[in-house]
C-alpha cells in the first residue's frame, strides 16, 4: 500500500523546469507510446491552466473514462495534489474523500490516475492523468512515465 509520504515524494521529485504546449504535447505522446506499446485499455489527458492539451482514448475505454479524468482532475486543480494522494490522506484518517470532502461526487473522485504539472518554483500549473485500470495501476503507469520523460 503506497503511503502519503511516498506520494508526496513523488510530487516532489517530479517536476518540470518550464511546461508550455510543445512539451504538453510531448509528454502527451510519450504516455500514449507506452499505453500502446503495452495494449493498456486507457484514455490520456493533459491539460495546463485547464486547457486539454492532449487527449487519447485507446481501444477499450468509453465516455466513462472521459468523465473519470474530468473528476480525478477537479480534485487535483482544487487540492494541488495527485487525486491518488487525496484519497489516501482521506482514507489514512480512517473517513473516505466521499463521505467527508463535502463535495459532489459527481463532479469529483480522489481515486489514482491524474498527477498535478509542477513546475519548479511555480507550482502546480495542470495534470497529466489516465483512466482504464485499476486505480493504483492508474497512478503507477501516470508516475512511471513522468519519472522517464523528466529523465530524457
Amino acid at each position: 500500500m503506497t503511503t502519503v509520504t511516498e506520494l508526496l515524494e513523488q510530487e516532489d521529485r517530479l517536476t518540470f523546469t518550464r511546461f508550455d504546449n510543445e512539451t504538453a504535447l510531448a509528454l502527451g505522446e510519450h504516455l500514449l507510446a507506452e499505453a500502446r506499446a503495452r495494449a493498456l485499455p486507457v484514455t490520456i489527458s493533459v491539460r495546463r491552466n485547464g486547457q486539454r492539451l492532449f487527449h487519447a482514448a485507446l481501444p477499450g475505454t468509453s465516455a466513462d473514462n472521459d468523465a473519470w479524468i474530468e473528476r480525478k482532475s477537479r480534485v487535483v486543480d482544487r487540492y494541488g495534489h495527485s487525486s491518488f494522494l487525496v484519497g489516501t490522506q482521506f482514507r489514512e484518517k480512517g473517513s473516505s474523500f466521499e463521505a467527508d470532502s463535502r463535495l459532489d461526487p459527481d463532479l469529483y473522485a480522489a481515486h489514482g490516475g491524474v498527477f498535478p504539472v509542477i513546475v519548479a518554483g511555480v507550482g502546480p500549473v495542470g495534470t497529466v492523468g489516465v483512466s482504464g485500470l485499476p486505480q493504483a495501476d492508474d497512478h503507477a503507469f501516470v508516475v512511471e512515465q513522468l519519472t522517464s520523460f523528466l529523465a530524457r
